[in-house]
């Protein structure tokens, strides 16, 4: 699980220079907002569902499930506070941070640890 956080650190960071080269560096700064949305749940889903491995008795597959439903909320209001945090937000970047930070999440299952 923490070599997808890991990919996707690395696709936002590349997300974040697309975003400069296309929308300049108010773009690189709105993707990496986008990227941070999507990184930040998803570590804190990886460092849920390992703490839940460790526990003897308990419900994965609950764990698996809470945790995605706190994930994509959690993303959400990421996205949401961005305007409040970047006031100049450019939403085209913020996607575009966002949609290459997600595609990690194909590529996790090609490399092997």
């Amino acid at each position: 699980m923490y070599k997808v956080v890991v990919l996707q650190i690395v696709a936002a960071l590349i997300g974040t220079v697309l975003g400069s080269v296309f929308f300049g560096l108010r773009g690189a700064f709105s993707a990496a907002l986008g990227g941070a949305a999507c990184v930040l749940p998803a570590w804190l889903f990886a460092i849920r569902l390992h703490a839940a491995s460790k526990r003897p008795g308990a419900s994965y597959a609950l764990a698996f499930f809470l945790g995605e439903l706190i994930k994509i909320a959690l993303s959400i209001g990421l996205l949401a506070a961005a305007r409040l945090v970047y006031p100049d937000v450019h939403w085209g970047a913020v996607v575009l941070g966002l949609v290459v930070t997600l595609q990690a999440n194909v590529f996790a299952f090609l490399v092997k640890t």
